[in-house]
């Protein structure tokens, strides 16, 4: 059985082997200099390119999650989740009958902003903290421990 070129064909890009598109690019897969200019013959001039390219991509690209890291951050989110519907229970379970109505339009405001308290805080520590994740995970853990919803927990 005989190969067709249209099989190798789908595994390459038409231009692969242009020079004129990607100046700088070696076969075994070194990126060009950052700023677009001819490539130095010297091999010494190659390792300070290959070294300059090194530095920028560390300085500039985000670091990316490790997996353990998106597991914790996958339990913490549900544990979150667990915590706002904890709380929502709890404001919509039988409240206390203030005699004061401001007394008991805040006492319904705060079950409403216990219920938001959490999702919020989740959200709020990933995108305040996203650089880093140290503190990112600390801030997370605090909220876990402060956000209990105790009056879930004390029901019988």
């Amino acid at each position: 059985m005989t190969r067709d070129t249209d099989d190798d064909d789908a595994l390459r890009w038409e231009g692969d082997d242009d020079q004129t598109l990607a100046p700088g690019w070696k076969t075994v897969g070194a990126p060009a200099p950052a700023e677009p200019g001819p490539v130095a013959a010297d091999p010494t001039d190659e390792r300070d390119v290959a070294a300059s390219v090194d530095e920028a991509d560390t300085t500039d690209a985000p670091a990316q999650t490790g997996s353990a890291e998106l597991v914790v951050l996958g339990v913490l989110g549900g544990v979150y989740l667990l915590y706002a519907i904890g709380w929502l229970v709890s404001a919509l379970g039988a409240a206390p009958l203030f005699a004061d109505p401001v007394a008991q339009f805040m006492y319904e405001l705060g079950s409403w902003f216990a219920v938001l308290a959490a999702p919020l805080w989740f959200g709020a520590v990933l995108w305040l903290a996203s650089g880093n994740r140290r503190a990112r995970l600390i801030w997370l853990i605090a909220g876990a421990v402060l956000l209990v919803p105790v009056p879930f927990l004390l029901r019988g």
